[in-house]
């Protein structure tokens, strides 16, 4: 069985856009006519851990049962053409069964570090995954939910195991204090993380 780590994380402004702004929080100067603003704020993130003694295609196709695969071209279509809410669950539930999530894209950065040291190690993939009327939700009560959703499932292959992090949504949410986006924040985390320990067991 895995073991479930969770460790805290400090999500970082690039320095040089620090160097914008002045040790007091002054925005730069602006040209006459220019509506120019730019704050910083830290985000501190829950990053999930789960570490397993599964082979990493196990754990990958343990993954991969659990959200829904639709073609990306036709959901996209489909999705537009939706005129209603009601329209646009009829197109996104039967695509994220059997858990209410669903994979958008995958980035398998493994592939592309093997192409540098020719051989076929390290093995890394990226899974984004979410649901559209999960991520409406929110939105519609923290715009900048947006930047997160949907989320990120990272599985690293190591030398005695597999690690699978997850970076938990109300944790990115946390700094807006608004209960809404809360609430359906972690019922996301909760929903991801079943799937990842379930995985790793």
């Amino acid at each position: 069985m895995g073991i479930l780590r969770v460790s805290q994380m400090v999500s970082g402004i690039a320095l040089g856009l620090a160097a914008c702004v002045g040790m007091s929080g002054q925005t730069a100067p602006t040209t006459k006519g220019e509506a120019t603003h730019m704050s910083i704020q830290e985000v501190h993130i829950q990053r999930v851990n789960i570490v397993t003694t599964k082979p990493f295609d196990t754990v990958v196709a343990r993954i991969d049962a659990q959200i829904g695969h639709p073609d990306m071209a036709a959901f996209r279509k489909s999705l537009s053409a939706a005129q209603n809410e009601a329209e646009m669950e009829k197109v996104v539930n039967p695509v994220t069964q059997p858990n209410g999530l669903m994979e958008f894209t995958r980035f398998d950065h493994g592939e592309v570090l093997q192409k540098e040291n020719g051989t076929a190690k390290p093995r890394i993939l990226r899974i984004v995954a979410g649901n559209p009327l999960i991520m409406k939700e929110m939105v519609k009560h923290v715009v900048d939910a947006a930047s997160y959703a949907p989320v990120t499932i990272l599985i690293e292959e190591r030398p005695d195991s597999v690690r699978i992090s997850y970076d938990r949504m109300a944790s990115y949410l946390a700094p807006y204090r608004n209960s809404d986006a809360l609430k359906v924040a972690r019922e996301l985390d909760a929903k991801v993380e079943k799937i990842l320990t379930a995985a790793a067991k």
